[in-house]
């Protein structure tokens, strides 16, 4: 899935912060992920980042994840869908927040 933070009006972001922000998306999708389900339920979870541009950042989250057999009835995709969402608010906030300091 692919989602474009929106225009906050920030300088050109360096590598190290483009860097926190993809680290800051896949832990926050992982954790979702694992709040949601138990590690041991869970075959295969693979979670990738990429940000590209600068203004506005474009941000493609992809989730991999298989579950175990037990969880049949579970719906993935939902899950899936749902922490790429929590990894844009994170991402956005993280955004937000160079902002707030950028302009101290």
């Amino acid at each position: 899935m692919v989602e474009t933070v929106e225009e906050l009006g920030l300088s050109d972001l360096t590598t190290k912060q483009i860097e926190e922000i993809c680290t800051l998306a896949e832990e926050t999708a992982r954790q979702y992920v694992l709040s949601k389900i138990a590690s041991k339920r869970i075959e295969t979870l693979n979670i990738s980042v990429e940000a590209e541009g600068i203004n506005p950042v474009t941000l493609t989250v992809d989730i991999d994840i298989a579950l175990s057999p037990l969880m049949k009835g579970f719906d993935a995709q939902k899950l899936v869908n749902d922490a790429i969402k929590e990894a844009f608010k994170s991402a956005e906030t993280y955004l937000r927040k160079l902002k707030c300091r950028s302009k101290k």
